[in-house]
């Protein structure tokens, strides 16, 4: 089932999308008739508590940014601030000479959770999602740190919607499109540590609540991006996340007047 968050009729709810149309999930709210995507809002996915990013996560990746393979599963968190949906567009901050697409496969957690088995796993999770952990790189090496590198507004596209049915998490072709220019491709088989591993991994150091989102690592191929640009993250089973890229001195505050 695909799910997306919508307001729609002053009410804002999880729907259903079937054949282009959105099914209220939640009809004790009085929105029982089905009514096309394009009359209601579509807004972030969730809105979670915490986002859990785990780093190096791929053999590739972790070569081509020259470190050592970790021996347990390796997280920091992101601020939910960074979130945006799909066709909203990523924002280079005047901070930062080089800012970088990473495609990731993105767990939306449904039920909280804590101190969980592998095998438990697939009870708590809400559904799957692609993602771009943008990252500014130059920041990230000057830095030593992943707060700023990682935390900046726009710099989490999830969507386009939640996919509940993937039987197999653990088997997904991951790419990434740049212009319409393959850039990032890989296999989740190719992960270190599954994704039913990580939430339990993750589990056992924090209370995930519902709506949390856990990214779980990119593949080789990260690279830079720059204004004027398209990316498109695409992963089996799920769909096609689509985010422009502007400069910073581009973006309006919600009144629709340029920031200054």
């Amino acid at each position: 089932m695909k799910i997306v968050r919508v307001h729609y009729q002053y009410k804002t709810f999880y729907a259903a999308l079937e054949d282009g149309l959105l099914r209220c999930l939640t009809p004790h709210i009085g929105i029982s008739e089905r009514f096309p995507l394009e009359e209601a809002q579509l807004l972030p996915l969730v809105t979670p508590s915490k986002v859990v990013c785990v780093g190096l996560n791929y053999k590739d990746h972790a070569a081509e940014l020259g470190m050592p393979l970790p021996e347990e599963p390796m997280f920091f968190l992101k601020p939910p601030s960074c979130i945006i949906n799909t066709g909203q567009p990523i924002y280079i901050p005047p901070q930062s000479t080089r800012v970088d697409h990473e495609a990731e496969l993105a767990i939306i957690i449904g039920r909280e959770a804590r101190f969980l088995s592998p095998q438990a796993v697939p009870e708590y999770i809400f559904g799957y999602t692609c993602a771009n952990d943008v990252t500014a790189r130059d920041l990230q090496k000057s830095d030593g740190m992943f707060g700023r590198c990682k935390g900046f507004d726009t710099f989490l596209p999830i969507g386009p919607w939640l996919e509940t049915h993937i039987p197999d998490p653990s088997d997904l072709s991951i790419k990434l499109y740049k212009n319409d220019h393959i850039i990032q491709q890989g296999n989740t088989s190719d992960m270190l540590f599954s994704p039913h591993e990580l939430v339990a991994d993750i589990s056992h150091v924090m209370t995930l609540l519902p709506g949390d989102v856990i990214l779980t690592g990119t593949p080789h191929g990260v690279g830079p991006l720059k204004e004027g640009d398209e990316v498109q993250v695409e992963i089996d089973g799920i769909g096609t996340l689509i985010n422009p890229v502007k400069n910073f001195m581009q973006r309006q505050d919600s009144s629709g007047l340029p920031v200054q």
